[in-house]
């Protein structure tokens, strides 16, 4: 048993890194890659830390149009 929280199983550490990938804004299919599932379990699963980038989105956007 290890002590730490975020390697009670062998899949809470990876659901870690994965969360931690995407809410450090690296592309969803690059995390898709990397982790090796499909695109559908990536943002059913991990939807959350997708949401709420609205600003950065909006703001990457705007840039584009003005440049």
């Amino acid at each position: 048993m290890v002590a730490s929280p975020l390697a009670g199983r062998p899949y809470d550490l990876r659901h870690a890194a994965d969360s931690l990938w995407l809410n450090s804004g690296v592309r969803a299919p690059d995390v898709v890659e990397r982790a090796g599932y499909s695109m559908d379990v990536l943002l059913r699963v991990y939807a959350k830390c997708i949401d709420g980038q609205c600003d950065i989105a909006n703001q990457r956007i705007t840039e584009a149009l003005t440049a």
